[in-house]
């Protein structure tokens, strides 16, 4: 498998190679069969946000949010659709910052919504506040390359 990725299963924390012309199919975790990249945005708790974040070769762009925040609720249904369009190039994940603040400190979260886009271990790009999936899919387009 040469052309393959490393994603890991934010579910059980096992980390799967999956084969890049099969990002699309929506790829299943070996271990517990849950969906690995299906377009779908994944919740992140604190193991899963650091194993994904430092261990995945897909992009992953994560929305640091809380429940009380008006623009993170208001957002939710953009970041979902931009989820649906990005399928096989990037994967999104939520982290609710309110039930992880030892994440949130770590990775300098300043101000909600705010996303964060990962690759290969490394932070890539941020992106501050509330936006529509259009502009949402344009950031993480861009930083493809």
């Amino acid at each position: 498998m040469a052309d393959a990725v490393k994603l890991s299963c934010a579910t059980c924390g096992q980390m799967n190679r999956v084969a890049v012309d099969r990002l699309a199919a929506g790829p299943k975790c070996g271990a517990c069969g849950d969906p690995l990249a299906d377009g779908l945005v994944i919740e992140l708790d604190a193991s899963a946000h650091d194993k994904a974040t430092r261990g995945d070769d897909l992009p992953l762009l994560v929305d640091y949010w809380a429940p009380w925040c008006g623009p993170c609720r208001a957002m939710a249904p953009e970041f979902v659709k931009a989820a649906k369009v990005l399928q096989g190039r990037a994967r999104l994940a939520k982290l609710n910052t309110e039930d992880n603040p030892q994440i949130a400190q770590r990775a300098r979260i300043q101000g909600i919504p705010a996303l964060v886009l990962y690759r290969r271990g490394r932070e890539v790009a941020r992106l501050a506040g509330a936006r529509p999936a259009s502009d949402i899919v344009v950031f993480v387009q861009g930083h493809l390359s």
